[in-house]
């Protein structure tokens, strides 16, 4: 494991004896999630990537478009402009601004973030974002006119994904998950 826990203002708390180096903490990490925990206290995890998907539909200008069922659970979603690698404490006001009250936010130029009161609920909006990037970079690469779906659908849509209208995301699936895990290679609980 290679978990090194910190407080909101950079302090290692904790961390692993590693064999023959010591790693400090990521600089661009620690301001990007430490924005997120200590503006929204009520959300146990933040997810970043940098996958081919989600880094590849970062740098379109239309950004996501809400062209597959997927997609329009994040008909809501927060952009942030890039304005280099985020290491300045100065960003985390404009990070959170720009994330607002969604679950999902596209760094531009960069990749994904999302967010959920549980690790469960963080991961699927993750996993949903990032198949929804997949969709959209394999439509638009056929070169051909896109379908747009009404403006009403689309909030129809939308407002069926929220929290009030279904079970919290992630409950049912993350069970699974776990247990195909433990299947895998269940050495990932040491």
């Amino acid at each position: 494991m290679s978990l090194i826990k910190i407080d909101n203002d950079g302090n290692i708390l904790s961390k692993p004896a590693f064999v023959g180096a010591d790693y400090g903490v990521n600089r661009a990490g620690y301001v990007i999630h430490g924005a997120i925990h200590e503006a929204k206290p009520e959300l146990a995890c933040v997810i970043h990537t940098h996958s081919w998907a989600g880094m590849a539909l970062s740098t379109l200008k239309c950004g996501l478009l809400p062209i597959t069922q997927t997609a329009m659970r994040f008909c809501r979603i927060g952009y942030h402009d890039y304005s280099g690698v985020v290491l300045d404490l100065a960003e985390r006001e404009s990070l959170v601004a720009d994330l607002g009250d969604n679950n999902a936010l596209i760094f531009r130029n960069h990749g994904l973030l999302t967010v959920g009161k549980t690790i469960p609920e963080a991961f699927n909006a993750m996993h949903r974002l990032e198949l929804s990037c997949k969709s959209q970079l394999a439509a638009m690469a056929c070169g051909v006119e896109l379908n747009e779906v009404p403006a009403k659908v689309l909030e129809q849509t939308y407002m069926n994904y929220q929290p009030q209208t279904r079970r919290p995301y992630g409950l049912m699936e993350w069970p699974a998950l776990l247990r195909k895990l433990d299947r895998i290679d269940p050495g990932y609980r040491d």
